[in-house]
């Protein structure tokens, strides 16, 4: 800490994403929130402060350091443990500033740059979000980033869709189980909205448990009401259960407790960009033992492995979704019922979506679709695909997997993950079977590649990654040998 660097907090009141949603009033808990709240409070401080500089400017030779002394003691006296908090920590405490004026603060800015100090500094900006834009300002859970909208009454302008979120065929399909089991229970890291848990607290307030922005206590609270007897779904973003992952292995799979877990943003997820990327959670989830990992290639298929993992009560599970709209596939007809609640599947069986001889594609996830249109592709050209919806990921449907390897000459695996997950798996299982031993099966794993994808539109970011039917079209073309084809048609 012996530098001059300045630290510049952001104070705007935001507990990301607070408590308060859905019109309560629960404020911010912790000793930080409430550290701040004081020295926000305190005007009598700020006013003492304001008096001393105007006083050190005109005190001559060694006086200005008594009076800094000074003014770190009144500012202990005054506000109790508040400024003095991060001067325990190092930290000469300027503040609070008002960060919407401009004047003020790059003054202050440039003051503290100039001044030859030892230490750093932090200096306490206070903001208020969506500042002078009051459809920004009354969202507290909403609006920290937005595509175009209408200026007047901050609605965003989204596409009119024909069917719902995947969110919220989670949400409903969940909320279609706890009409029927009174022991299902949801569980969140803050993030009520973006999980689709605020539409199931609508049903279900007294079972529904935000705890903060702690995933790894969403995990073990998960595991402890598990023990009791209940059915605990924990719905976290996959990229933000990484957070929790040593809860998942000591707390959930050694005991090997019935805990289960939802992961939404599953994949590429557009406008989010990188950093809520799902792009490992199959290849994190499916190492650990006992735990069943599943992805639906629809929102049917999402019901049905919302109420395969409620049956689940020997074990873990967890199953993957993506961001974005169903694909509008009809709900009657694969056996969903009008309030979207599904029917158990058979843990670790596959389903072909289409038979072929060539080559056998096999998707995991919303992959499954980009397969099918590939099939299409290829039989233009008359190479007939297989295409298999693989739905699990861990156990592997073995039996189906034995079947396609000998009667293609090709397989290539399909997902929106990391390398390591899917593709690993039927790969290890191919190779200690020894099914890749005559060299008769020709074996391609197509996955995420290994770099982060920035901010895009989905079909970009998918087209970056080579995940695209083109691209899957193209690779079963060149493992089968179809030179000619590839290169003259794709």
């Amino acid at each position: 800490l012996d530098t001059n660097m300045i630290v510049i907090l952001n104070d705007n009141k935001q507990v990301s994403l607070p408590t308060q949603y859905n019109g309560k009033t629960q404020d911010p808990v912790g000793g930080l929130s409430n550290t701040l709240a004081r020295i926000q409070a305190n005007k009598p401080l700020r006013e003492l402060r304001e008096v001393a500089k105007d006083v050190t400017r005109n005190l001559p030779g060694p006086l200005p350091d008594l009076t800094a002394k000074i003014d770190e003691y009144a500012r202990g006296m005054i506000s109790g443990s508040q400024a003095t908090l991060f001067e325990e920590l190092g930290l000469y405490y300027i503040g609070p500033i008002d960060g919407h004026n401009i004047d003020e603060l790059t003054a202050i800015l440039s003051e503290v740059k100039n001044t030859d100090s030892i230490g750093p500094v932090l200096i306490h900006v206070m903001t208020e979000k969506g500042s002078g834009y009051l459809p920004a300002m009354t969202a507290s859970d909403k609006m920290h980033g937005v595509s175009t909208y209408d200026v007047r009454t901050g609605k965003q302008n989204k596409p009119v869709t024909k069917t719902m979120s995947y969110t919220n065929y989670f949400a409903d399909s969940l909320i279609a189980e706890a009409e029927r089991d009174s022991r299902v229970v949801g569980i969140h890291a803050a993030m009520g909205g973006g999980t689709g848990l605020n539409r199931f607290e609508k049903r279900f307030e007294d079972r529904t448990y935000d705890v903060g922005i702690a995933e790894q206590h969403a995990v073990t609270f998960a595991a402890g009401l598990a023990c009791e007897g209940l059915i605990p779904m924990c719905a976290i973003y996959s990229t933000f259960l990484q957070r929790g992952y040593d809860q998942i292995v000591h707390d959930v799979a050694l005991q090997n407790l019935p805990v289960r877990f939802a992961m939404d943003r599953a994949g590429l997820v557009g406008a989010d960009g990188a950093t809520h990327c799902g792009a490992f959670d199959v290849a994190y989830l499916a190492c650990v033992p006992n735990m069943v990992v599943m992805a639906p290639s629809n929102e049917a298929e999402l019901c049905h492995m919302v109420a395969t993992s409620i049956a689940i009560d020997d074990r873990p599970s967890a199953f993957r979704f993506p961001r974005g709209n169903g694909i509008g596939v009809d709900m009657a007809d694969a056996g969903v019922l009008g309030d979207y609640k599904g029917t158990p599947l058979e843990v670790g069986k596959g389903v072909v979506r289409r038979e072929g001889t060539d080559v056998a594609l096999v998707g995991y996830g919303q992959s499954v679709n980009q397969c099918l249109a590939a099939a299409d592709m290829l039989a233009e050209h008359d190479i007939q695909a297989t295409v298999v919806d693989a739905r699990f990921c861990k156990p592997l449907d073995t039996e189906l997997l034995r079947k396609l390897a000998r009667h293609h000459g090709a397989m290539i695996t399909v997902e929106e993950g990391s390398i390591g997950g899917f593709g690993s798996h039927v790969m290890q299982f191919l190779a200690l079977e020894g099914l890749l031993d005559s060299g008769k099966l020709k074996f391609r794993p197509m996955c995420l590649p290994d770099k982060w994808i920035e901010h895009g539109s989905p079909a970009e970011q998918l087209a970056e990654a080579g995940l695209t039917a083109s691209h899957i079209a193209a690779t079963s073309l060149k493992t089968l040998g179809k030179t000619n084809v590839f290169a003259n048609n794709l």
